[in-house]
Order: C-alpha cells, then sequence, then structure tokens
C-alpha cells in the first residue's frame, strides 16, 4: 500500500488553514460533497502542489441488505478518477432499509448504523465489497463506525468479523481509532483486543478525531479536540504496525489553526511513541484467523439478504418512525439513538439549507425535532428539508407571524414548485366549498 504520510480532513470552512499548514502530505474530501466539474480551488491547488486526495463516501450503505447502488457507486468511481486518488473508501454500516426487498416503506437514517455482526451480515457485507470492487477503478478500503447501540446475539468480536472480510475479499481496511474508543466506552469493547485481532497488513489508514462523553455514551462527534485515550490507542496501533496514513477528521465547531496544527502534532506524537516502542506483530494477525474460526460462505440467494433488511428495517424503524423496539435491544440506548440521529437531522439540514435557521431563528431546531418525531427521511437531506418546511406551513398555529410564514411559503415555491396546501380546517372547508360550487 502507498505510503500517505500525515492527513487532514478537507472541509470548506477550513480551507484556507489546510493549506497554509506545514506538514500536510495528504488531504481527504467527503465524496458527496463534491461536484467532478467544480472542484474547489482550494483542493485543486492541494493537488498541484502534490498533495494527495482521496474521496470518503459515507452514503453507499455497504452493510445493508440491497446490493450497492449502480449510480452511487459510478458517482465514487467518478471522483476518484478526477482527483487521481490511489484509493477510495467507505464506510462498514448500513444507511437505509426497507424497500422492495422487505415489502416496507424505504427509510433513510441520515447517519452510518452498525451492522449485526453475525454470519448473514457477513455474507452480504462481502458480496457488496466485491460488487463495489469491481465498479471501482481504484482499491478500496472500508471503515468500522462508532455505534451507540450493540445487537443482540452476535456470532463475532469486532476484530473478527473485520479480519474475516478483509481475507474473504482483499479489501483494505480503514481503522478509525476514535471508533474504538467510543465502542470502548459505549459497548465494553477492547480495543487492544480488536487491534490484536485485526489483519494489520490490511490497513490503507488511520483516523483520528475526537468526541465526548454525556451519561455515560461517548458521542463521536468529529466536533471536540482529540482525547488522550484515543491517542493512546493510535500509539498501541503503531506499536503493532506502521499505518500508511493517518489523518485527523473535524467535521464541525472548528478551532483556529494553531489549535488545528497541535492536534495534528499530537497525532505525530503518538505514532512516534508506537513506532519507538515496536514489536512483531506477525503472531497477533495468525491468532486472529485462528479466533475468527473462518469460514467462506457467500451469498447464493436473496433469502440472506432479505433476513438481513427485516432486522436492518425494524431497527430504522424504531428509531425513526416510533416503531417498536425490536426484541433484544436496550431501550434507553435506542432511545439515545434515536435522539442523535433526530439531532443529526437538523444539523445538516441547517447546512443544505442555511436560510431556514435564519427564517426561523430560536424556533427552528424544537421545530423540526418535533418534525422528526413523525416524518421519517425518506429522500436525503435536500427532499427532508422540503418536506419540514411544507409540514410547517400546514401545522403552523392561527397567530403565526405572517411574515415568517411568507418567507417560507417563498422558500419552498422557490425550490418545489406549488406551494403546499394549507391542512387547517378553515383552507380544507374553503376548498371544499369551491369544489361544490364548480360541480354547480
Amino acid at each position: 500500500m502507498a505510503r500517505l504520510g500525515t492527513g487532514i480532513g478537507w472541509r470548506p470552512e477550513i480551507a484556507d488553514v489546510v493549506e497554509a499548514m506545514p506538514g500536510i502530505d495528504w488531504v481527504e474530501a467527503v465524496s458527496e460533497n463534491l461536484c467532478p466539474g467544480h472542484l474547489p480551488d482550494s483542493l485543486l491547488r492541494l493537488r498541484e502542489r502534490g498533495v494527495t486526495v482521496v474521496p470518503h463516501g459515507v452514503s453507499l450503505g455497504l452493510g445493508g441488505a440491497d446490493r450497492p447502488d449502480a449510480g452511487r457507486l459510478a458517482a465514487l468511481a467518478e471522483r476518484a478518477e478526477v482527483l487521481g486518488s490511489p484509493l477510495v473508501t467507505e464506510h462498514i454500516a448500513f444507511v437505509r432499509a426497507g424497500g422492495a426487498l422487505t415489502a416496507s416503506p424505504s427509510l433513510e437514517a441520515g447517519h452510518l448504523l452498525p451492522v449485526p455482526r453475525t454470519r448473514d451480515a457477513l455474507d452480504v457485507l462481502c458480496a457488496n465489497v466485491r460488487i463495489a470492487q469491481d465498479a471501482l477503478p481504484v482499491p478500496l478500503a472500508v471503515e468500522n463506525i462508532a455505534a451507540l447501540v450493540s445487537w443482540p446475539d452476535e456470532e463475532l468480536t469486532e476484530g473478527q468479523f473485520l479480519y474475516e472480510l478483509a481475507d474473504r475479499t482483499g479489501v483494505r481496511l480503514l481503522i478509525d481509532v476514535a471508533n474504538l474508543h467510543t465502542n470502548h466506552v459505549n459497548l465494553g469493547e477492547d480495543p487492544a483486543r480488536a487491534l490484536g485481532e485485526l489483519p494489520l497488513e490490511a490497513i490503507a489508514y488511520v483516523h483520528v478525531a475526537g468526541g465526548f462523553e454525556r451519561d455515560g455514551v461517548w458521542h463521536d462527534s468529529h466536533a471536540h479536540p482529540v482525547p488522550r485515550p484515543v491517542l493512546d490507542i493510535l500509539t498501541d496501533l503503531a506499536s503493532r504496525v506502521a499505518p500508511p496514513g493517518v489523518l485527523l477528521e473535524r467535521d464541525e465547531n472548528f478551532p483556529d489553526g494553531d489549535e488545528l496544527r497541535g492536534e495534528v502534532e499530537a497525532i505525530r506524537v503518538a505514532v512516534e511513541k508506537g513506532r519507538a516502542a515496536a514489536t512483531g506483530t506477525g503472531p497477533a494477525a495468525r491468532t486472529a484467523r485462528t479466533g475468527a474460526d473462518a469460514g467462506s460462505g457467500s451469498v447464493s440467494d436473496d433469502a440472506v439478504r432479505q433476513r438481513l433488511g427485516l432486522a436492518q428495517a425494524a431497527l430504522l424503524s424504531a428509531l425513526v418512525a416510533g416503531s417498536p423496539v425490536p426484541e433484544g435491544f436496550d431501550r434507553v440506548r435506542l432511545g439515545v439513538q434515536a435522539r442523535a440521529l433526530a439531532g443529526k437531522r437538523a444539523d445538516v439540514v441547517g447546512k443544505v439549507a442555511p436560510e431556514l435557521p435564519v427564517i426561523l431563528g430560536a424556533r427552528y431546531r424544537p421545530a423540526f425535532l418535533a418534525y422528526a418525531q413523525g416524518c421519517p427521511m425518506t429522500g436525503g437531506y435536500r427532499r427532508d428539508a422540503l418536506d419540514f418546511v411544507a409540514h410547517v406551513l400546514r401545522t403552523a398555529p392561527g397567530d403565526e407571524d405572517p411574515g415568517v410564514r411568507r418567507e417560507l411559503r417563498q422558500w419552498w415555491l422557490e425550490r418545489s414548485g406549488p406551494v403546499p396546501r394549507s391542512a387547517r380546517p378553515g383552507a380544507r372547508l374553503a376548498r371544499a366549498t369551491r369544489r361544490v360550487l364548480l360541480r354547480r
């Protein structure tokens, strides 16, 4: 695997800081936020300087029951080619469920959700990874995710699951040490054991990020400083293998340039500390294969996909549509996850449609969270923004500020055609009266 070096996640908000930061060998950009024909000038300048750019996908849903969407794969491939990237990355997660496979409504999570570590899920994931590998012009690496909830009756540890995935498909691994810390706090999983079970030779690069703890739950926010336990896991990993690349992720609440540079330097120091204490790692990898009880199963028909799809649809429906909690899940922890998903929806819609928080002011977030309780996302964040405004226009009380209503109606009209019809009793009566008069 090519050596990448030290990198940072490129985001428009810190583009100038990243360009001016010394010692940055490569950057990673969210694939879905890039338009191949109109790349940001900052990324173009970085590429001209020889800085490697890696597209990082977030919406493919390789861990979902359905086969990867050909359009999403083509978009990821196009970005890799335009950027001249040596590889592309995605997540071991599902992001949507339902639909034709399960004869249930299609639902979007708007976030990365964990795949059950079962043989069924592993078979489906391996098949989906192979489909993606065949469609992409460069190697694929997949990332372990952070989890607030665990699936009941899991059959493999995280390390075993990742080992078998890499062994059966040849896919590279993007190891997020912050996510190992998250799963340690939230699920009681041992990060050292997970590292010991990994096929270290398959690591493409490493993510490092910050988060925060609230009421005993660790939230992988990407909006807080990298804590010492995460750096310690990075040091442990570096003592086992020289990571080809290490990258700092920060998605919001951006600090000043000096603080970002300090976090990048702390990552370098953690890696150097691990390399100084390096010992042989071959036995750990060999032990992992034995512990994984490795198999070579494959998806021969849709029965396995359907079983997985039904389980994922039940979980996602409980999280975003108020359905009963599936048996075996922690109800309290699912409540935490549901609130986190709704909060993320509110934040992302506020970025996709920045006019809405301005128009509604302090009422935006509570109004959106109330809307999210009964209106699951079905078509992505831009559709979600339109549906939210339509909901507000239909349900707003009669004493609503007419200026706010007017701005919302105009915003909706400019983006979606006809203004949504009001659901108020008076408006419905007026429409019914007009229909009666027309029939006469």
